[in-house]
């Protein structure tokens, strides 16, 4: 049942993926503190179950500015992507796996120093 749905899924998906819509941390915060926040989530991402090599495909393609490279490293790696912002994927096996937006886009109210 979960493989023909993810077949079919994959199949007659053509959407291209895109950044998650901008979004607000509660307060201000810096690159720094983002860079933080998003190397613990990859740091215990595998906890989360799943496949350790999804996650790697998955940290790859929501570090990279070029999407088009960005969905190529998706599809290469068998991830179905159930929101096209990446924030809810699923792999061959029907593992789920969520990404907060931080990990995908900067906040709006990124403090942004010169």
């Amino acid at each position: 049942m979960g493989c023909a749905s993810s077949t079919a899924k994959k199949e007659g998906r053509k959407e291209k993926i895109r950044r998650p819509k901008a979004w607000k941390h509660p307060q201000p915060i810096s690159r720094a503190e983002l860079t933080q926040m998003r190397e613990e989530f990859w740091d215990t991402s595998p906890h989360y179950g799943g496949k350790k090599e999804i996650w790697d495909a998955l940290r790859a393609a929501a570090e990279e500015e070029d999407l088009s490279l960005a969905q190529t490293i998706i599809e290469s790696a068998g991830v179905i992507v159930h929101n096209n912002d990446l924030t809810i994927c699923y792999d061959e096996k029907g593992s789920k796996y969520e990404l907060p937006k931080y990990v995908l886009r900067d906040p709006s109210n990124l403090i942004r120093t010169k």
